[in-house]
């Protein structure tokens, strides 16, 4: 399901997720154009390859799109992490390089996180 994303398509995907509610291409066009130019057919063209990849789902309203997310940003960058982890020669090597190169304030996130969601098979 995941799959890398383009700089506009993040910049995209960031403000859907941020919105957090449907919006057309016109919309996603008038925030974008706030920082850049952009022609609506390449916003359509992004979208719609962003709907391709079941990143946005969308609905005919009159004769054009409304989009929304599929899943939150979180639930995305999970599993972006999961099949880099499943592409990996050796998983227990990754993971550990993945370990040592935290940062305090992800360390802790992750200990949090292990507190909320145990792993299989370690729960007591």
């Amino acid at each position: 399901m995941a799959r890398g994303l383009g700089e506009l398509e993040s910049t995209i995907m960031d403000h859907m997720w941020a919105i957090r509610e449907p919006a057309s291409v016109r919309d996603v066009l008038e925030h974008l154009r706030k920082d850049r130019t952009l022609a609506y057919t390449t916003v359509m063209t992004v979208m719609d390859n962003l709907h391709t990849k079941r990143l946005l789902k969308r609905k005919p309203v009159g004769r054009a799109y409304i989009y929304e997310t599929v899943s939150s940003k979180e639930a995305y960058t999970a599993e972006v992490m999961r099949e880099s982890l499943a592409r990996s020669g050796n998983r227990a090597a990754t993971l550990v390089h993945f370990l040592e190169r935290l940062t305090p304030e992800e360390a802790s996130a992750l200990e949090a996180a292990l507190q909320v969601y145990p792993p299989r098979g370690l729960s007591s």
